[in-house]
């Protein structure tokens, strides 16, 4: 297998988002501006004032218990909220092409943003053919479905290093799934598209940019973790063994300060890969030890949403998209004081016509994501249960 070359414009538009369009070996010297959540500068720390703000809700331990399931905090929604929710999705399905795909140009074609936009529109209740957005999803649906290859994997004519789009495909599949179980046709790719993954991990536990079982990162095995838990979840059968494996592998690359490196070997903290980290580490129940304790003082120092730092602040939609579900995970003060702060900042960050807007990824992968995260405390999607 050869490598693409590392300046292709899809890999500097998607890079940052996750939705990786280049092939490295460990062996290679990586392009800086082609690899996901990786060695970026962080983001400022929060100032002492911001601290300040969420000084109750640190330092508590979380619990099984203690989620923000079942425990809405005061006021989740707004009706600032609603609106940018309705209008972001009216905005969202404007961007749907005709053959299902979102976004122009060098953004469209992409499994993962369809995937993305089509769980934004299952965030709310739209099913394939039901609801107002009903048809948006059904196309969503039948693209990533023409997008199966034989070997199970999920991916667009352009996508080169594919386990992101995949991963997020497959967990798009395991939310319509779980939600709706009539489509023969989802079940059949579900399953081969879970194999795929399953078969291509590699001896750490983890998985990297391409379907084979070579070398491993932190931000594709956590991808590849949460659409197996999808699937689980749906009822396609998953090896325990594998998703145990990942989940130890994710571990092993959090550093002292509570954050999370790229990969195994030595490297630094980054904020938007340690969200991901401590969302893997709750969905997978790890509370015998200080593990996620650590990762959320960790956030709250690097990522609190304060507003100044918007869509300066690296990985944006990325970090957010997992770092809420940390915190609606970890419940109590931690998401009483986190979820209002993200949640405003993203209502004031919507354009007039609806979407949110992000250089390096695209309207329509920023648009989704923003949806995705405002859409929390509707608590419809089977994957943000604990």
């Amino acid at each position: 297998m050869t490598a693409c070359p590392t300046r292709t414009i899809l890999a500097v538009v998607l890079a940052a988002a996750g939705l990786a369009t280049v092939v490295h070996s460990s062996q290679e010297a990586p392009d800086p501006a082609a690899i996901p959540v990786d060695e970026a500068v962080e983001p400022a720390a929060a100032s002492e004032g911001d601290l300040a703000t969420v000084a109750d809700g640190g330092g508590t331990t979380p619990s099984p218990e203690s989620g923000a399931e079942n425990r809405p905090a005061a006021d989740e929604m707004t009706e600032a909220q609603r609106s940018a929710i309705e209008r972001g999705l009216d905005h969202l399905a404007s961007l749907q092409n005709a053959d299902g795909s979102f976004g122009r140009g060098r953004y469209a074609d992409n499994a993962g943003i369809v995937a993305l936009c089509g769980i934004a529109l299952l965030a709310d209740g739209h099913m394939p053919g039901r609801g107002r957005h009903g048809e948006t999803v059904r196309r969503s649906l039948d693209y990533l479905l023409d997008h199966v290859t034989e070997t199970g994997l999920i991916a667009a004519e352009t996508g080169h290093g594919p386990m992101y789009g995949h991963g997020f495909a497959t967990l798009f599949l395991g939310e319509v799934y779980g939600m709706t179980s009539e489509d023969a046709r989802v079940r059949d790719a579900l399953e081969r598209a879970v194999e795929l993954i399953v078969n291509s991990q590699n001896d750490e536990g983890g998985w990297r940019y391409n379907p084979v079982p070579y070398d491993a990162d932190v931000s594709v095995t956590i991808c590849q973790v949460m659409a197996l838990r999808s699937a689980r979840d749906a009822g396609i059968k998953v090896p325990a063994s594998t998703i145990e494996r990942a989940v130890e592998y994710v571990k092993k690359c959090q550093n002292p300060d509570g954050g999370f490196k790229y990969m195994i070997a030595a490297g630094g903290s980054g904020w938007a890969r340690s969200a991901a980290g401590v969302a893997t580490l709750f969905y997978a129940g790890r509370y015998g030890d200080d593990s996620i304790a650590r990762g959320l003082e960790y956030l709250k120092r690097q990522a609190f949403p304060s507003g100044r730092s918007s869509l300066t602040q690296a990985h944006f939609f990325y970090g957010h998209y997992y770092a809420v579900q940390a915190m609606y995970l970890a419940g109590g003060e931690w998401w009483r004081t986190w979820w209002p702060a993200i949640r405003d900042d993203l209502v004031a960050q919507q354009t007039p016509a609806g979407g949110w807007l992000d250089q390096q990824q695209g309207g329509a992968y920023a648009t989704a994501m923003a949806l995705i995260i405002l859409q929390m405390p509707q608590r419809y999607l089977p994957i943000f249960q604990r």
